[in-house]
């Protein structure tokens, strides 16, 4: 009789789990784990560590499902950190399974050897383990997904012995089923109602947490119900609320008094599935004050640290579903339309030219994947994201990285959809790799470069908020196109206005992995 190994066992688990998809960079320490990959696994490589969590932390955010992440001992796991960083902020359920020397290697400090493995991710994982034995891999796995994915859902890690996965195991494997959300206490609904009911001027303030949790339309339905303006939450990491909807009235700024100026003229502010507030930069102006807040999350630690307000714990569907159960249709007048600036003119290759070309070109239900940190503002005024799902999708955390793996992965995700990545020459650096994936994918994803020949959003905000003749901002001289054309993708550059929009049109219409290199003019709008 041949006995069931651990990997074997794990493997069982991982195809109950839907854990089929693998992203990864591997060393010898996976070498027992990827061993007669199975036919019915698929394998998604990377050049580097960085990227391939970022694809992953992609992939997983577009199907709103776990990911398997296959990381090297110490070094690959050092390598993908930053990426795991974001995926934490993004509230990604990755499970980041790590190798490990040999059990008995380990007493010795072997080469390889990761001290401390559980240790090193930390603080940003929701749950880190190497198992205490072999037979206990399986059952830290399972564990795993159900940590990562429980609302607010997460990245996780475990570390194997490379060794672990050829011992035998008779222990059944149990594969319970993903933990659903949870709805509000109904005395908190019912004062949230009552609030709702006297207020004159609500607003709405949405975070990247209702697109995540399929909420959108009934957040349309609930601001429709209220007569309430729409704002979205600072650095938000997805597009939850459809930009062009009449009650929509912009983005708010990551800074405390922005806050609440642009609040200043509602008298209740109800916040869904977003922290209140991220703030980025201080003015100076101290504490200014915002209007009475009520705020609802998953997430215990946004609410405690929510310093004003009534906290409301809920998934967001399941949150906004219990207020449209009992919330009347308001007869309050509606705000008034978000004005937008007008289209540029095509004098000069401008950020906001590209970015309403680009608005004009997008096919419709397209996934726009974002890291241009200098061009935000911009790409809010001129590129307004529609979809109502899944329909943007950027990084909460600003450590760059995300950008072109994460079009990389959002497209091996949603092969029914175009994906378009919209990314800054400084940012698509720390992650150019992917393009190989691309490319050995075959994806027809569209990867636009906005290329300011520097860091600009250093230099920007660090003028702003005092900072003067700053080294280490200017870049410049990278052929995006010849790189792409090295990794096997297509390759064009654009560097006059009147070649955009053709130029755009081929792209979009490309069914290889297509990069293109736009040589914009510098801008020295503030960030915020």
């Amino acid at each position: 009789m041949i006995k069931r190994t651990v990997l074997d066992a794990t493997r069982e688990l991982l195809r109950e789990l839907g854990l089929t998809t693998v992203f990864g960079n591997p060393g010898t320490t996976e070498v027992p784990f990827l061993t007669d990959w199975p036919d019915d696994f698929d394998y998604v490589l990377g050049l580097q560590e960085s990227a391939v969590v970022a694809m992953a932390d992609a992939y997983s955010q577009a199907t709103r499902q776990a990911v398997l992440v296959n990381l090297h001992s110490a070094g690959g796991v050092g390598h993908g950190l930053g990426s795991l960083f974001n995926a934490y902020r993004n509230r990604t359920p990755l499970i980041i399974v790590a190798g490990q020397q040999n059990r008995a290697l380990l007493p010795h400090d072997p080469f390889l050897g990761a001290m401390e493995a559980p240790e090193f991710p930390k603080p940003y994982v929701k749950w880190s383990i190497e198992p205490a034995t072999a037979e206990d891999v399986p059952a830290a796995l399972a564990r795993a997904y159900h940590v990562a994915t429980q609302a607010p859902s997460g990245p996780v890690f475990v570390s194997v012995p490379a060794d672990d996965w050829t011992a035998t195991t008779e222990r059944p494997i149990v594969s319970r089923p993903r933990i659903r959300g949870f709805a509000p206490d109904p005395e908190s609904v019912d004062e949230l109602v009552a609030a709702l009911e006297a207020a004159q001027r609500p607003a709405i303030v949405v975070g990247g947490a209702v697109d995540q949790d399929g909420a959108v339309v009934e957040t349309v339905a609930l601001a429709e119900r209220l007569n309430a303006a729409v704002y979205v939450a600072p650095m938000s990491f997805r597009c939850s609320f459809p930009e062009d909807h009449a009650l929509f009235q912009g983005f708010l700024d990551p800074e405390r008094g922005a806050v609440s100026d642009k609040l200043a003229g509602h008298d209740l502010v109800l916040v869904l599935g977003a922290p209140a507030f991220t703030y980025h930069v201080d003015r100076g102006r101290g504490e200014a004050p915002l209007p009475p807040l009520f705020v609802l999350s998953d997430d215990e630690q946004i609410l405690a640290r929510a310093f004003e307000g009534t906290g409301i714990r809920a998934t967001p569907k399941l949150g906004i579903r219990a207020l449209l159960n009992v919330v009347d249709r308001s007869g309050r007048p509606a705000p008034a339309p978000l004005e937008r600036p007008a289209k540029p003119g095509d004098e000069k290759l401008t950020a906001e030219y590209v970015y309403s070309t680009l608005a004009e070109l997008l096919p419709d239900n397209a996934i726009v994947v974002e890291e241009t940190p200098s061009h935000r503002g911009i790409l809010h005024d001129h590129l307004p994201i529609t979809a109502t799902d899944t329909g943007f999708l950027t990084m909460a955390s600003g450590t760059l990285g995300y950008g072109v793996p994460g079009a990389v992965g959002a497209a091996l995700a949603r092969p029914d959809r175009k994906v378009v990545g919209v990314v800054g020459d400084g940012s698509s650096m720390y992650g150019i790799q992917a393009l190989w994936t691309a490319a050995r994918e075959e994806l027809p994803v569209t990867i636009l470069i906005m290329d300011n020949t520097e860091y600009a959003a250093v230099r920007i905000l660090g003028e702003t908020i005092g900072g003067a003749k700053l080294p280490g901002t200017e870049l410049g001289g990278i052929d995006f196109a010849a790189l792409a054309a090295s990794m096997g993708c297509h390759g064009v550059t654009i560097t006059e206005p009147a070649g955009l929009a053709p130029g755009l049109t081929a792209a979009l219409a490309d069914p290889r992995p297509t990069l293109v290199h736009v040589k914009v003019a510098p801008s020295d709008r503030t960030l915020y």
